[in-house]
């Protein structure tokens, strides 16, 4: 028989210093990888290329594998033997990595196909094909826009006959993802990130229109989900291998119209001892669905990933956030804690008229008056795909060409309040702000309150405040213990003599890791402390006493500025006429932004 090799890489992206990003364990699993793997295999067992062909699979993350490129390119060269390595996933900070790793296989006469959030984002948006996508094209490589389901066993059959086209553009024909292939890797896969865990989305698309999302531009704003069969079986598969940890990739989750079938499903699972833990990601008004946050926690949710963004309301206008109402976000919080689930809330910097001091002084009213556990910062970036990349192009405004940085933590775009230093300063300052020894220790006493272990905190605090303070990458780029290899730079960049570049290494782990060491050891006693404190279980604060009529309450929030004043006066109103309904029993609902979204 002859052999097709399908290669499957999902590239990482380079530091600083121009080095590949790459751990020994990374923390978030390719979700990419996972449904490209799977639908290769479908494609294997049905024997789409024919029977004479048996197709061979091999997946690598590169955040976690040093990926084997003269070997890759030695068996698909072999005689009898053919194949193509498919760079799944690829982000636009990713791409020029991907680039590297196409142009090394490319060298060797390998046939390459680039898919991801990049390519299709710029396809989708833009009304001209990007410098770099040509660079691709002229170097022979394969752009794949779309998603793989149901085409790519003819993408494979071109490949195999030699008449593969420079595009494959399939973002007008989105599938329904019932009863399509289900995401799966290996054992051998998974384990190699932390605590063993794997992902799965259950749908794909969200209705809302943030202009810094990609999700919406290329997934789309149509509800699209898997069957709870469907679910059922990535459980079962999953633990047949000894996975029961998942992260749930749908952008948002609480707009996924088969969340309630899907959780009942996951409940019923679990009351026979089949259970999964994982985390959602969901907006700011998930707690108004009925019995949304109930049915998560029953269902095995332990970390909800909330898209808090800002507490400003001029913020949340000009992202076009209107979804996010300050009004709730105090009973939104506060539902998530009191079923058991630690909340994690993105946050991003950068909005027009943010500054260094009112950045501060909002981090200091989330840490006041919200019971959000652990905030992730990010910088608002033009990513390719978004609205806002879009309207930049057209208009002419400048943004840095090196993709390599648009990763949500490195300046890409001018700030018209905060020079290009400054905006970069902030953006470290912004952890140590928020992350600071006395409201560790408040988050602490807060979940014991909720009877929330504070090893469970103590364990994220440091992963995220250590991922930006210590190893000086994102949150979700970052993994244990760094691997560097001293031949992965940017070609652009010299590559050191092996007698300079393991001493500075070395010596940098070893400050870094001792760094790490001593916050641990400091935090894991403030732990200790607050444990074993009678006390800690009666411990309230303001973000934690109940609220009653969120619309009433004297916030500081609530004061910033003229928006947030008059969403404060638009709630009351609607609150208001709500109580109306009620006393003369008509019943009906406020909620335009949930209706317009189911």
């Amino acid at each position: 028989m002859r052999k097709f090799h399908v290669e499957i890489v999902k590239p990482s992206h380079y530091d600083k210093d121009g080095y590949v990003i790459q751990w020994w364990k990374a923390w978030i699993p390719s979700n990419s990888m996972a449904c490209l793997y799977a639908i290769a295999r479908d494609c294997s067992e049905r024997q789409v290329l024919g029977e004479d062909v048996a197709i061979e699979i091999n997946a690598y993350d590169e955040m976690n594998v040093r990926v084997p490129l003269k070997k890759i390119a030695a068996r698909i060269n072999r005689p009898g033997h053919s194949g193509i390595v498919c760079l799944v996933g690829v982000q636009s900070n990713q791409f020029p990595r991907a680039l590297a790793i196409a142009r090394q296989l490319r060298a060797e006469g390998v046939k390459v196909a680039i898919g991801g959030f990049h390519v299709s984002g710029c396809l989708a948006m833009l009304k001209e094909m990007p410098a770099e996508l040509k660079e691709a094209l002229d170097l022979g490589i394969t752009l794949f826009a779309g998603e793989a389901e149901e085409h790519f066993a003819d993408f494979l059959r071109d490949v195999d006959a030699g008449a593969e086209k420079p595009v494959y553009n399939y973002m007008s024909d989105l599938p329904n993802l019932q009863g399509e292939t289900i995401p799966y890797l290996p054992q051998r896969l998974v384990k190699r990130y932390d605590g063993v865990i794997s992902s799965f989305d259950a749908g794909r698309g969200c209705p809302f229109q943030c202009s810094f999302c990609t999700i919406i531009n290329v997934q789309g704003r149509k509800s699209r989900w898997r069957d709870a069969d469907d679910i059922e079986r990535i459980v079962m598969e999953n633990r047949a291998q000894g996975i029961t940890r998942f992260f749930v990739t749908d952008d948002n989750f609480a707009r996924n119209k088969n969340w309630e079938a899907i959780f009942d499903r996951l409940i019923a699972l679990r009351e026979k001892g089949l259970g999964a833990d994982f985390l959602i990601q969901v907006d700011t008004l998930a707690h108004k669905i009925p019995n949304f946050i109930d049915k998560a926690a029953r269902a095995g949710c332990k970390f909800v990933f909330i898209g808090l963004e800002s507490i400003n309301a001029d913020n949340l206008a000009v992202m076009k956030k209107n979804q996010n109402r300050i009004t709730e976000y105090r009973k939104m919080f506060q539902a998530w804690k009191e079923v058991g689930i630690i909340t994690y809330a993105g946050f991003i910097m950068g909005l027009p008229g943010d500054t260094p001091q009112t950045l501060k002084r909002d981090i200091e009213i989330v840490q006041k008056e919200l019971p959000v556990d652990l905030l992730e910062f990010t910088m608002l970036t033009p990513l390719p795909g978004s609205e806002d990349h879009k309207n930049l192009t057209e208009n002419g405004i400048w943004m840095d060409p090196d993709l390599n940085k648009y990763d949500l933590e490195t300046v890409t775009v001018a700030h018209p309040k905060m020079s290009a230093e400054l905006w970069q300063k902030t953006y470290r300052d912004v952890w140590n702000w928020y992350y600071t020894d006395e409201h560790v220790a408040r988050i602490m006493r807060r979940n014991v309150a909720y009877g929330i272990k504070p090893v469970k905190i103590w364990r994220s605090i440091l992963q995220i405040y250590g991922a930006t303070n210590f190893e000086g990458v994102h949150p979700q780029q970052c993994g244990y213990l760094r691997r560097k290899d001293r031949t992965a730079r940017r070609p652009e960049l010299p590559r050191l003599p092996a007698l300079l570049f393991y001493p500075l290494h070395w010596s940098q782990t070893l400050v870094k890791y001792t760094r790490f060491g001593l916050y641990a050891l400091k935090t894991h006693r403030l732990r200790q402390r607050i444990a074993t404190d009678p006390a800690s279980k009666t411990y309230t604060d303001f973000a934690i006493t109940p609220v009653t009529d969120a619309e009433t309450e004297a916030l500081e929030m609530f004061q910033l500025n003229d928006s947030a004043k008059a969403a404060v006066e638009k709630a009351r109103r609607q609150a208001e006429e709500r109580r109306r309904r009620e006393e003369a029993h008509e019943g009906g609902t406020d909620d335009e932004v949930l209706t317009a979204a189911e």
